[in-house]
């Protein structure tokens, strides 16, 4: 059995973690079919283990014990050979993601969900040393989907038991795929006693992006060096790839052959065509380095391209690849259902392999012809090579020096073996007696047998269903002995037998089955596998099911064959002939057989005869033939019943065996005769035996001589012997006389006969004839015709009387002489009849055939009889009463017609077409149709349509007699559909629609149907004339249908109503759950959708007797008589109507059942949704007897019980009644207990005497006025405070209104904005920056004219030279020490400014772009020496400025590297905070001059003063090609017209690149009213606005333009320039000081450094003076409202950055652990200093310089009030990457406080990416490199690096003296002759003279 189920994890919701541990349960406890053999369409039945609970993805079979691993998603299971679980283990579900990396923190990945655990990689570790001294244990490598696809290791004898896990996981550790759709193979490899896996694994989106297609892991942990299990360590190889996205390899299989490890996948094609194809890698076993990686693509032909299976095997003694291909869907990794088998020859392969490693080693990959043959794959940076033609025998495994990765551009080519249109999915092989057997699964779930020829072309022999429709896996296994091979499928494991000999019980079975395993072992008598027959060697002993038609059995596959092409295959031992094959059973002869094939004995064995189950008889064997002597007759077994003869089995036998049979007959000739009683001479003589009649004695015999001295008549066999055959019988062939005979009449019979003269004595003859059993004698008189030699036979008449009730009865005749029974022909007999038998008129009796003489009589009594009977005068023969019309059904019908009328009556016609055209019914044709008629009782016609409504009789017209018409009367009716009743339901069905309507009841109730939409409404009741009422069917979904009946074929719907199904109603709760008997007590019943079943019209129950009852809940109870068993019991069922309160809650009543009855249920019933009370409460209802009340009075129950009003009455129980509980308060339900009689008491209350009520009074009175005086003191007192109170609190109101009307207004318009951000703030597209122009904006911020954009300007003359000149300086300068010479004498310079020191990175980033990995080292290099000097200082200080030239390389560095990082991952939530920024900057006034904004995150951009404004819509018209189109933009009335024309661009080029839009200097805007009112519009014009000094720019509310004003965007004629405004890339700063044309002042919203002057319109108002005086700071309530609104942005920008959860991009983690180095290197052992470090080189040297200028990344303009807040945003980010604690108080900044509660967790997202890059393994030098070499392939083009070199020989030449002084001070530089080839450099520049 299964091992426990693990406890599960506690989950966030108790009705998730139910869910979780049912399907635990279900997944953990497989059973085994308690039937285990399941036969196949084939024939054949195998075992097998259902784990339907969880889909199964690998199997793998141990060797030694034959146990099998069947790993699954959630679980791994352990099998026994017979497949009994052993073991089993839950691996999963767990919580995870793929975008995470473990170990999984909820909080820190969102994304986590509980995920199931898909097995990738189980595979079996032998464990065997170096030395093979010690055996370590073996173990079970599991690797699944989880945690980013880690391994463990298992006990193989107990899967549970783990040998081996890793609780935190590194990078390297990751080995499977964390995709179950994506692929992973592993094979296992001991070199030199480490034990290692290979891993081929294909590309995940998700989750690490870095780890190769194929990596080496090793299985074992190691302490020197330091190594975790599983783990992929830099000494062990791996397949480095350029893009790992491009070469997503799906890999097939994995497997070792001779001494290297082969890969099988498919992917695309990156060199040739781009299609998807196949490929076979090849790796030396012992090749940890990958130098001898080869691989070669696979051709399939017929376009069979994707592998799905594979298996390496030996065919015809040799190595080959048996792949199972598909072809591919359009050029895509999907396959189709078009596959093939493809068998490779592994030497052909090898020499595939082979051959492209050595064109690449040797003929730089190109073959004799000169084409490419072999390249070098995965855009690695290395190329085939012309090296020494022995190197491929040299270095057969590669080195250092050889090319690698090495593809063949030549594909190896396979013709397919066999096609299929199913999907191949798996594929085995197995050899059998030297024939080779391919085992093929597919995707139906279809094993396929295929014997594989020589050529290897394949035939499909058999053919076995293993699990319906289910795929093979590809794991497909054969056992230890080869007779079995284990089946994996999603759900069960299946143990199937390779062949099925022992299962075909005889020769012929077996040699049919061809099957290539067996053959018949002849002397064995049984189907076997050759090697168990034990003579298989010797000729004829062992027959071969498969023997090809040409090839002996026991000649050898391989060689060629001798026999005839037409000479059949192998065939059974046969006996050709059998002489006699039949033979009477009265005799014995002696029967000869002759054997084809008959195997060769010794002299001491012998052969034998066995006849059926008889003792076996000696045999004599001469050659071919076999003689036996047949058994004596009286040893016969007797013939069956009803048969003459008896089949007997004749065998040859060798001891026990039966080698060969065939059948013997031993016929009866005397059962011939009696079988045949009527004529059994021509049975006898007509039989297949050679028999003859022997007349006189009535024998049958089967020797001639059988009957002496009498005649004999011969077999119809015997054609030289007379007489002979049936006509020589003697017999009665004919009645001369006619058959039929009348009954009541005397009626001579005459019959012939011949063959007579047989009998030579006379003896009497007699007629006999057979009624109802019965025989009746006539004598016959016999008269013969000698010349025509005929008899003929005179019976005596008779008058025949039987009781008949039908016309006529056939009653048999035949002839009897003396004793004996003469011959009758078989269809002798008399059909005997009576006319007055079932013709009831005139009709039926005319329609009698007229050789039956019946005629209609006439009289007093009419009807049929015999016309020799008919004593008064028949009527002429034509001649009938008129039809007479008896009743009609229905009796009305619709005026479309189409339902069919019955007419019953007689007289009716005397067939079909008497009455064709002759019916109208209301005036109107009616049909008859052929089917419905019977002779002159019944017409069935169809209705014909009527043009109205109209009623009339039927009438029928019978030929030319009269007509008869109906009594009834046929109503040709208009019925109408008026509503339903109710107008919804549940999709399940059962509601009782009514439908109303009038004259419904039209036609007969058959011909009504009903339906709601296209489904089915059966009606249930009667239907009158108003009301139609059907039961609705269920639905598959929720609908709204219109409902139709039709009347025949007439349709009506329902006009103007649909019917609604709904969803099913749900009950969740119900109570209490006890009643008494009687019942009546109110159940309390609480679900949903509860009123889809509202009405009392739907709410029904079916009772015990078919009736229809209305109610909810039903009790179905036994009545229990006596002590009976239960199969006694009678069952009843009670109902009570249940009452819906809303959709959630309705009441039920309980129903009363008898104190004797034993409830057996409860249950809800809502239509045909049917919900058990149980189920609902989780108890079963209890029923409890009824409560026994005493009477009030019980003393004297006659006497009324007195009770005074307003008191409580005791009721008392039965002592004796016990209840299951008892609450305070009884409700009785139906329950009526008479307690007896209660008296009123109606006496008065004693009066208060009159003297205490006046004392009372004044009392009262004095209290009164008492309190009345203190009263008035404590007013008086307290007025004058009231007064200043009131006071205070005039002034609080004002204050408090003043600051609630502000925070109001800004609440409003956050929740507003929260509202429309997230549906404006997105856009069509990113703009980001080409390569190209981001570098030039990073590499040389602010600048215009950046060498990146710039030319060589040189003069022709001089070109060819300084280039030549600036091409041995980039030599130079690739010389690290000249380099690091240079930089290092530059900045030992005075007037070498900081400046001058980025200039000069950059220039170098660009000459040196295309070798980055030299830049990078270079860099590593400087940045050493500078940790250098600040070790001695102050270590924390480093990198915090860009004060040399190393730290602007290292910017340039981090802002190459993490382009694509900016692109793919950071790009879009940074673009999407630029744009919430801009989106709710713009929504509020902006002021033009001093660029304070009302929407703002800083405060010293805040606008705080109350503007008034408005937003208008203004209709903007844009020319689109020939046609203007309106666009609505959005603006403020408060906005200046520049505003106002940016925000138009904005809209109208949304998405656009900025740089590709028009210049709003370069437009007017112009304002059109009507026809001719066009006015443009400008900021400064003679309209504005001018007080005192200062002039007030014009604004759309200045010119009073209107919401939904028309304007339009003209280019501007003038060169004139409103507001002068500078313009930088991407950057629009406004002029904060303004000055206008003599000496004003503009301003915009507010006048700079000057209090707000008070509009005059608002100076009337004290309020709002006082308003005007506010402090400032309440409208920094504005800075939270834009915080909050931008507050998923920052997150989401912030968490793209610091996102642990994907890998960090490879240069940081590089860097970092550079930075970790140097701090170990240095003994810096405080954590502070190295995180300052990697702070001060990556926030704040990259990432706040890109928060700062989006417009370095993006093609956008930052305006002024965006950059304040970005500058708000970016110093936040600082804040978080500080390790100081983050205080603030009440004097901290305003932009520190606004994020003060946001900054520690920032700062926690920060350690946690710094702490998770440190503790991942180090060993990411390779991958960076790698990294490098892409950057400076893809991006080295883009750099202008002659621009560069020039621009660094103008420092070169400028501090000339120092650096040639620097070079030849040092001792290396004069060996490498530096400063010499620095002179060479200057004379070619610039021909400056030097001293060469």
């Amino acid at each position: 059995m299964p091992a426990a189920v693990p406890p599960l994890l506690p989950l966030s919701t108790w009705w998730w973690c139910l869910v979780l541990l049912q399907l635990s349960q279900a997944l953990t406890q497989p059973q085994l079919d308690p039937n285990p053999e399941k036969a196949s369409p084939a024939g054949q039945a195998f075992p097998y283990l259902s784990l339907d609970g969880s889909p199964l993805n690998h199997l793998l079979l141990d060797p030694r014990s034959g146990h099998l691993y069947v790993g699954a998603v959630n679980h791994l299971y352990h099998l026994s050979p017979d497949l009994q679980v052993l073991s089993s283990s839950q691996t999963g579900p767990k919580l995870d993601s793929p975008e995470c990396l473990p170990p999984i923190v909820p909080k820190d990945c969102p994304s986590a969900r509980v995920t199931p655990n898909t097995n990738k990689i189980l595979l079996l570790e032998e464990g065997v040393d170096a030395v093979g001294s010690e055996v370590r244990a073996r173990s079970l490598i599991v690797c699944g989907t989880l945690f980013q696809g880690i391994c463990d290791k298992r006990s193989l004898g107990n899967v549970s038991e783990v040998l081996y896990q890793t609780s935190n996981p590194v990078d390297t550790q990751y080995v499977a795929a964390n995709d179950p759709r994506v692929s992973t193979v592993g094979v296992i490899l001991n070199q030199k006693g480490v034990g290692l896996m290979l891993v081929g694994r294909g590309y995940t989106s998700k989750g690490p992006s870095d780890i190769p297609p194929i990596t080496t892991r090793r299985l074992s942990p190691s302490s020197s060096p330091s190594r975790q299990a599983f783990s992929q360590d830099e000494e062990l190889g791996k397949l480095v790839v350029g893009s790992y996205s491009e070469y997503n390899n799906n890999f097939i299989s994995a497997f070792n052959h001779s001494d290297h490890v082969y890969f099988l996948f498919s992917r695309r094609d990156m060199w040739h065509k781009k299609e998807y194809r196949t490929y076979v890698s090849r790796l030396c076993a012992w090749d940890r380095s990958f130098y001898s990686y080869v691989e070669v693509p696979l051709e399939c032909s017929g376009g069979y391209n994707l592998a799905q299976g594979a298996s390496p095997a030996e065919h015809q003694g040799r190595p080959a690849l048996f792949v199972a291909m598909a072809a591919g869907q359009a050029s895509t990794p999907t396959a189709t259902g078009r596959s093939a088998l493809c068998v490779y020859g592994m030497s052909e392969l090898d020499a595939s392999l082979q051959r492209a490693q050595e064109l690449c080693y040797t003929e730089g990959g190109r073959g004799r012809t000169g084409q490419e043959e072999a390249y070098i794959e995965y855009e690695v940076s290395s190329k085939c090579l012309r090296l020494p033609k022995d190197s491929l025998k040299e270095y057969p495994c590669g080195g250092e020096h050889t090319p690698s990765p090495i593809a063949s551009a030549v594909p190896l080519s396979a013709t397919p073996s066999l096609t299929r249109e199913t999907q191949l999915t798996a594929v085995t092989t197995a050899t059998e007696a030297g024939h080779t057997i391919a085992l093929l699964g597919d995707k139906k779930g279809w094993l396929h047998k295929v014997f594989i020829e020589p050529d290897t072309t394949g035939t499909l022999y058999q053919s076995v269903l293993v699990d319906q429709d289910r795929p093979v896996n590809a794991d497909l296994l054969l056992d230890q002995s080869g007779q079995n091979v284990y089946v994996l499928t999603d759900g069960k494991v299946s143990k199937v037998s390779v062949s099925q000999c022992e299962q075909q019980p005889d020769c012929q079975s077996c040699l049919s089955v061809r099957d290539p395993y067996c053959g018949w072992c002849v002397l064995e008598g049984r189907c076997t596998r050759r090697l168990e027959c034990s003579r298989e060697g010797q000729a004829n002993h062992w027959l071969w099911s498969y023997q090809p038609a040409n090839q002996p059995a026991d000649q050898p596959a391989d060689q060629p064959a001798d026999q005839p092409a037409d000479q059949p295959a192998n065939q059974c031992v046969t006996v050709q002939s059998l002489k006699p094959a039949i033979q009477s059973r009265e005799e014995a002869t002696q029967v000869s057989l002759t054997v084809a094939q008959l195997p060769t004995l010794t002299e001491e064995e012998s052969l034998s005869c066995s006849f059926g189950t008889l003792p076996p008889q000696p045999a004599i064997v001469k050659g071919t033939t076999i003689t036996c002597q047949s058994p004596l007759p009286e040893l016969l077994p007797p013939s069956p019943p009803g048969s003459d003869h008896v089949s007997l089995r004749v065998s040859v036998m060798f001891r026990d065996v039966a080698i060969s049979s065939s059948d013997i007959i031993f016929y009866d000739c005397r059962a011939v005769g009696r079988l045949n009683t009527t004529s059994p001479c021509m049975a006898c003589v007509g039989s297949v035996w050679p028999c003859s009649w022997c007349v006189l004695g009535g024998l049958c015999t089967h020797t001639n001589n059988s009957c002496p001295r009498q005649h004999t008549i011969h077999n119809s066999l015997e054609e030289q012997l007379e007489p002979r055959g049936p006509e020589s019988c003697p017999c009665v062939w004919a009645l001369q006389s006619s058959p039929l005979v009348p009954m009541g009449f005397l009626s001579p019979l005459t019959l012939l006969g011949r063959n007579l003269d047989m009998f030579q004595r006379e003896e009497q003859y007699v007629c006999v004839v057979v009624v109802e059993e019965e025989e009746l004698k006539l004598n016959a008189t016999l008269e013969k015709d000698p010349e025509n030699m005929t008899y003929t036979f005179t019976c005596s008449a008779h008058k025949f009387q039987y009781p008949v009730n039908q016309l006529e009865y056939s009653a048999p005749i035949y002839l009897q002489r003396g004793s004996h029974q003469i011959d009758s022909a078989p269809n002798l007999r008399l059909q005997l009849y009576d006319c007055s038998v079932g013709q009831s008129d005139c009709s039926q009796c005319r329609a009698v055939p007229s050789d039956y003489g019946c005629v209609w009589c006439g009289g007093e009594s009419p009807g049929c009889a015999y016309h020799l009977s008919c004593t008064s005068s028949p009527g002429p023969e034509d001649a009938c009463p008129p039809p007479h019309i008896i009743q009609i059904q229905p009796v009305s019908g619709p005026v479309e017609g189409g339902v069919l009328v019955t007419i019953h009556g007689s007289n009716l016609g005397m067939h079909y077409q008497d009455i064709q055209g002759g019916v109208t019914v209301a005036g109107v044709s009616c049909l008859p149709q052929p089917h419905g008629y019977l002779i002159s009782t019944r017409i069935v016609c169809e209705l014909q349509p009527s043009k109205q409504e109209t009623e009339g009789p039927v009438i029928v017209t019978v030929g030319d007699s009269e007509p008869g018409q109906s009594l009834q009367t046929f109503t040709y009716q208009d019925p109408q559909l008026t509503g339903i009743v109710p107008d919804k339901g549940p999709v399940s069905g059962g509601t009782s629609l009514t439908v109303q309507g009038t004259r419904l009841l039209t036609g007969q109730r058959k011909d009504l149907t009903a339906y709601v939409g296209q489904q089915p409404c059966y009606i249930v009741e009667e239907v009158n004339g108003t009301h139609l009422v059907c039961r609705t069917s269920p639905s598959n979904q929720t609908a709204e249908l219109t409902v139709r009946v039709l009347f025949g074929k007439a349709e009506r719907t329902v006009p103007g109503q649909v019917f609604h199904y709904m969803e099913d109603p749900v009950i969740t709760a119900a109570s209490p759950a006890e009643s008494f008997y009687e019942g009546g007590r109110n159940v309390k019943v609480s679900g949903r959708n509860l009123d889809v079943v509202a009405t009392a019209n739907d709410l029904r129950a079916v009772g015990a007797h078919g009736r229809e009852h209305p109610g909810h809940e039903k009790e179905e109870i036994r009545q229990t008589v006596g002590q009976e068993p239960p199969t006694s019991l009678q069952q009843h069922r009670k109902q009570e109507r249940c009452r819906v309160i809303s959709s959630f809650e309705m009441t039920c009543v309980t129903p009363s059942v008898t104190h004797d009855s034993k409830v057996l249920g409860v249950w809800f019933e809502l239509d045909n949704v049917k919900v058990s009370f149980e189920s609902v409460a989780g108890k079963t209802f209890s029923y409890y007897p009824n409560p026994e009340l005493l009477a009030l009075n019980r003393d004297d129950p006659d006497t009324p019980y007195r009770f005074k009003p307003g008191g409580v009455i005791a009721v008392e129980v039965n002592p004796n009644f016990t209840a299951a509980s008892l609450t305070d308060t009884v409700v009785m339900g139906k329950l009526n207990v008479d307690l007896g009689t209660v008296q009123y008491d109606t006496e008065g209350l004693s009066p208060v005497p009159l003297a205490a009520q006046v004392g009372l009074a004044a009392g009262a009175a004095v209290v009164v006025l008492v309190v009345l005086v203190i009263i008035l003191m404590y007013r008086r007192k307290s007025k004058q405070a009231l007064r200043d109170y009131k006071k205070v609190l005039v002034q609080l109101e004002t204050l408090e209104i003043n600051v609630g009307d502000q925070c109001r207004k800004e609440f409003t318009d956050l929740m507003t904005e929260m509202m429309d951000l997230s549906s404006d703030v997105g856009g069509p597209g990113i703009p980001l920056l080409d390569y190209k122009t981001y570098a030039e904006r990073v590499f040389f911020p602010g600048q215009r004219g950046a060498p990146l954009s710039q030319n060589l300007d040189l003069p022709e003359s001089r070109r060819r030279t300084v280039e030549q000149g600036l091409g041995q300086l980039n030599n130079l300068l690739n010389n690290r020490l000249f380099l690091i010479r240079f930089i290092h004498t530059l900045e030992a310079q005075q007037n070498f400014s900081q400046r001058d020191r980025g200039y000069v990175a950059s220039l170098l980033t660009m000459a040196l772009h295309d070798k980055l990995e030299y830049f990078t080292d270079v860099m590593k290099t400087l940045l050493g020496d500078l940790v250098q000097q600040y070790v001695t200082k102050n270590p924390k200080l480093m990198l915090r400025r860009t004060e040399t030239v190393v730290e602007k390389m290292l910017t340039n560095w981090m802002s190459i590297c993490l382009y694509s990082f900016l692109k793919e991952v950071a790009g879009e939530p940074l673009y999407m905070l630029y744009r919430a920024i801009k989106y709710q900057v713009d929504k509020g006034p902006v002021d033009a001059v001093t660029g304070k904004a009302k929407r703002t995150l800083n405060d010293s951009h805040l606008l705080r003063e109350d503007i008034d404004y408005c937003s208008i819509t203004l209709t903007v018209m844009v020319k689109s090609g020939v046609e203007v189109q309106p666009c609505p933009v959005k603006v403020l009335d408060t906005d200046t017209i520049t505003q106002v024309k940016d925000k138009i661009l904005d809209q109208i080029y949304k998405g656009a690149p900025f740089s590709q839009r028009p210049a709003a200097d370069s437009l007017d805007l112009e304002w059109r009213s009507g026809q001719a009112g066009h006015l443009t519009l400008s900021d400064d014009d003679v309209t504005a606005i001018v007080q005192g000094r200062w002039k007030k720019l014009n604004t759309l509310q200045h010119y009073k333009v209107p919401d939904g004003a028309t304007v339009a965007l003209i280019p501007r004629s003038a060169a004139v320039v409103g507001i002068h405004q500078v313009y930088q890339t991407g950057e629009k700063t406004p002029m904060l000081d303004g000055e206008g044309e003599e000496g004003l002042r503009l301003w915009h919203l507010v006048k700079s450094n000057e209090e707000p002057e008070m509009p005059k319109h608002r100076k009337s108002s004290m309020r709002e003076r006082e308003r005007a005086k506010a402090i400032p700071e309440i409208y920094l309530t504005r800075l939270l409202s834009m915080k909050g609104t931008l507050q998923k942005f920052v997150d989401d920008v912030f968490v793209a950055i610091l996102n642990t959860k994907r890998p960090p991009p490879i240069a940081v983690r590089f860097f970092f652990d550079f930075l970790d180095d140097m701090a170990e290197k240095h003994g810096i052992d405080d954590p502070e200093t190295v995180h300052i470090w990697k702070t001060n080189s990556l926030p704040l040297r990259f990432w706040v310089n890109i928060l700062k200028n989006p417009q370095f990344v993006f093609d956008v303009q930052v305006t002024d009030s965006v950059d304040a807040v970005l500058s708000v945003i970016a110093q936040t980010f600082i804040d978080s990457c500080t390790t100081s604690e983050h205080k603030v108080g009440r004097d901290s900044p305003v932009n520190k406080l606004l994020y003060a509660r946001e900054i520690p967790r920032y700062k926690q997202l920060v350690e946690r990416y710094y702490s998770d890059i440190h503790s991942a393994a180090s060993g990411c030098y390779q991958e960076m490199n790698s990294t490098l070499t892409e950057l400076s392939g893809s991006f080295g083009s883009d750099m202008n690096s002659l621009v560069a070199l020039l621009e660094l020989y103008k420092y070169i030449n400028k501090y000339y003296d120092q650096i040639i002084a620097s070079l030849e001070e040092d001792a290396a530089g004069q060996k490498m002759q530096l400063a010499y080839r620095l002179q060479q450099v200057a004379a070619l520049v610039e021909n400056k003279v030097t001293d060469l």
